[in-house]
């Protein structure tokens, strides 16, 4: 009996066929219906719908023969869904919240398009929606470039420079360009090339160090001022020049002597400084004193004028012995400065050495001064006796000197 039960009948269509009591139609056309159903795929909306009845908590599921229904306790998804949409929504609004630092600027891109620039603080964006880039603004950045470069007289020179800059603007830096650091490199390598080729290979390695610095500034901010990077370049340092290895040391040597020149400038710079004022002051010295001894000679003058006009009614009234009284005047001024003493005996004019008898009559007196302080040191060690008889010995021919002297020393003139 159980071979001739359908596994795709209805429920409960089986169990009559378990008693054997089947209509002769059903049992004719048994074979025909097991074969179209062993042949025909299952019901694919029917098995959906079924598991979207068991999801729902509204399905049913048949029990055993005797048809009896066990029902599945409810679970209710709608009920969990607004609560699962909350805690979505709160997550997803907790996760927006983001901080710039002080020195930062954040760049806001919404779908990859720039939308704002945030200042330093606590901000909140749409997660998956907006996107923040960080930009410092206040952090000053090196970029370095070095190479070698043909000079204006074809040499070539290894030289190195240093560009100091900063983000001016962080919405330019990150779109106007596509690499705005990479950019600043190659503009500064290409504004230092062109500077070096205007110039001679002495220039760079001597004096011309600050025209490349200077150069090199106002060409590279030409050259990136067209492509708006929002860049700023602060400072400009070059750092050296160096020659070809094979003429290094004549370099050097003259690199030396240039600085020993600047050198020695530099000190006698310091000198002429230092010697200018007393120049000066002795300059103005001597003209005060020339000021003064003219003053000097034309109160002089002036006095003379005076005392000359006193004088004229005297001469007027008495010529001859004005004359007198003058000539007289005059030569007593002038014989008082010469230390000779002029004796007119008639004829003759004889001339006294009277400078070379005060001298000598000085050296006989320090002579017996020098005597005396010898006798007396003698009489304090008990010889004062002795020392008395050679002192009067010794000094008698010293007072002799001056008057054999005096007597040689006389002369006449005509």
């Amino acid at each position: 009996m159980a071979q001739d039960q359908d596994p795709w009948a209805p429920p409960g269509a089986n169990s009559g066929n378990s008693s054997g009591q089947k209509p002769n139609h059903q049992q004719t056309n048994e074979p025909r219906n097991k074969r179209d159903n062993e042949q025909s795929p299952p019901d694919l909306e029917e098995a959906f719908t079924n598991l979207l009845k068991k999801l729902s908590g509204k399905n049913k599921r048949n029990g055993s023969n005797n048809q009896q229904n066990n029902k599945l306790p409810d679970f209710n998804v709608g009920k969990l869904l607004p609560v699962a949409v909350l805690v979505g929504a709160v997550i997803w609004g907790l996760s927006g919240l983001y901080t710039v630092k002080e020195a930062e600027r954040g760049v806001v891109t919404r779908f990859g398009q720039l939308h704002s620039i945030v200042q330093p603080g606590l901000n909140w964006k749409p997660t998956f929606v907006d996107q923040v880039i960080p930009v410092n603004v206040e952090q000053v950045k090196e970029l370095k470039t070095q190479g070698s470069m043909l000079t204006q007289d074809e040499n070539m020179v290894k030289v190195e420079l240093t560009v100091q800059y900063r983000v001016q603007d962080p919405a330019k830096f990150l779109f106007s360009v596509t690499n705005a650091e990479d950019s600043l490199g190659q503009a500064t390598d290409s504004a230092l090339r062109y500077v070096v080729g205007h110039m001679t290979m002495d220039n760079i390695l001597t004096t011309g160090r600050s025209v490349v610095r200077e150069d090199t500034w106002k060409s590279l901010n030409e050259i990136i001022k067209p492509y708006d990077m929002g860049l700023e370049v602060i400072d400009v340092n070059f750092q050296s020049a160096r020659p070809p290895e094979d003429v290094k040391d004549a370099f050097d040597d003259a690199i030396k002597a240039q600085e020993d020149e600047q050198r020695y400038i530099r000190e006698a710079e310091a000198y002429a400084r230092e010697r200018e004022p007393i120049a000066r002051g002795n300059a103005q010295r001597i003209v005060e004193e020339a000021t003064a001894y003219k003053e000097q000679i034309v109160l002089e003058a002036k006095g003379e004028v005076e005392r000359f006009q006193r004088l004229l009614p005297e001469f007027k009234a008495a010529p001859d012995v004005l004359k007198e009284r003058l000539y007289l005047q005059t030569m007593e001024n002038v014989m008082a400065k010469t230390p000779k003493v002029m004796m007119d005996a008639g004829n003759n004019l004889t001339v006294l050495p009277v400078d070379q008898l005060l001298r000598q009559k000085q050296q006989v007196t320090t002579l017996e001064t020098d005597v005396q302080r010898f006798e007396k040191n003698i009489s304090n060690t008990g010889n004062s006796k002795s020392a008395v008889n050679n002192s009067s010995v010794s000094s008698s021919p010293v007072s002799n000197t001056p008057i054999s002297t005096n007597n040689d020393r006389q002369g006449r003139f005509n």
